[in-house]
């Protein structure tokens, strides 16, 4: 039996893979790719592994090969269903695996923003969470016509002005996730009476302005939308280096970082810690979770030959910001297990090829894990935030009132 607690797992949803091929692999499904049966088809099968959630991959444009601009590609998958409405349409469906779509703060609003999750909160009943993600593409800017970027080349961003527009955007994403946070607890919990012999369906004193004034919005509140079944949804992001790590630190509940070895983990971790420490939130539970893409067969071989005749028909070898594994789900139980002594709380995978890689990670990583102690048996909780072992928050406002 391990002497760690259990390992927290997740797997990251993105059209029918994350190698630009995978779309012509037997399986793929590509027919079936925006279709609601599809995606409750993945969500389902990820709920059969009992992973702890999903995330679903969102964007305000094409998807490209190029970091900065469209590529023009036609030979790959182009073109995404909205991550929210995705997963509100699978939450019935399921009943334990929590869902997280996600969300573009640069260019969206962030009372449209809470009102959506705090729905898919009450549809999934508690197991709703967001990704906060940023963007300074301009042909993104453009669908919006409110704000223009400049035009930045991948070797631009360790620049003076782009690191100031990194900053910029962060600290803007950080806001945005703040005045998020203050709508959904603009409600107290008991604000509903709904008494019929009094006529009193609301207590209007236990509706709350929030009047957030900073340099990206101005927010008066409160919500329309009663505080989620939760109190507060699940926060996410991905962070790569130093100013997405503040992000993290400061706000929010799950990290997901890139490291490519342990010594890194380690490092990536304890930058973090610091971070949410200097935040004044270092009592505060936070859970950093690796990614990693997976190509996954019993034979390491074979997912390597896989990986490579996919690397043939995309015309280049993948690579990714993550550290790309093919080999055998045991293999992968030992590097998840390896990388977990650095600090990390749990993994999001990936799937290469989502037609086979999903069912490798279920059916063939899940029980390797538990054999070993690292992984539950069995649902332990009913919403999100009781799977990953952050408690129900208080509400501020209420707290304050009292």
């Amino acid at each position: 039996m391990s002497a760690h607690p259990p390992l927290h797992l997740a797997v990251a949803l993105d059209g029918t893979g994350w190698h630009p091929a995978a779309w012509r692999e037997p399986g793929a499904r590509p027919r079936d790719l925006f279709t609601a049966g599809y995606w409750a088809d993945l969500v389902t099968e990820a709920e059969r592994g009992l992973l702890d959630f999903v995330t679903f991959e969102d964007s305000l444009g094409l998807q490209s090969s190029h970091l900065t601009e469209p590529d023009g590609r036609t030979d790959q998958v182009r073109g995404r269903l909205d991550a929210v409405l995705v997963a509100s349409r699978v939450a019935p469906l399921t009943r334990h695996i929590g869902l997280v779509p996600t969300v573009v703060a640069t260019h969206t609003e962030p009372f449209h923003i809470s009102k959506a999750i705090a729905t898919l909160d009450y549809v999934s009943t508690g197991r709703a969470g967001l990704r906060v993600q940023v963007t300074a593409r301009q042909n993104e800017a453009a669908h919006f016509g409110r704000r223009t970027f400049p035009p930045l080349r991948v070797e631009d961003w360790d620049t003076p002005a782009g690191r100031d527009l990194i900053a910029d955007l962060f600290e803007e994403a950080a806001d945005y996730i703040e005045v998020v946070r203050r709508l959904w607890d603009s409600w107290e919990d008991d604000a509903e009476i709904r008494d019929v012999a009094t006529g009193r369906f609301i207590d209007r004193d236990k509706l709350h302005y929030i009047d957030f004034e900073g340099r990206h919005f101005s927010v008066k509140g409160p919500s329309i939308t009663p505080r989620p079944p939760q109190g507060q949804p699940v926060v996410s992001a991905l962070a790569h280096h130093s100013v997405p790590y503040q992000l993290v630190g400061r706000s929010a509940d799950i990290g997901y970082v890139t490291p490519h070895d342990t010594d890194q983990a380690r490092a990536v971790v304890a930058e973090i810690r610091a971070a949410r420490t200097a935040a004044g939130r270092a009592e505060e539970p936070l859970l950093v979770f690796g990614d990693l893409v997976v190509f996954l067969d019993d034979d390491p071989a074979a997912a390597e030959d896989r990986k490579a005749r996919l690397d043939g028909l995309a015309g280049y070898a993948f690579t990714s910001d993550a550290e790309v594994f093919a080999g055998s789900p045991l293999q992968l139980a030992d590097l998840l297990l390896e990388w977990r002594r650095a600090g990390l709380s749990g993994f999001r995978l990936r799937p290469g090829v989502i037609g086979h890689d999903l069912e490798q990670v279920t059916r063939a990583l899940v029980p390797e894990l538990q054999r070993r102690g690292a992984f539950r048996h069995a649902y332990e909780a009913d919403t999100l935030r009781g799977l990953l072992g952050l408690g129900r928050p208080a509400n501020r406002y209420a707290a304050a009132t009292a």
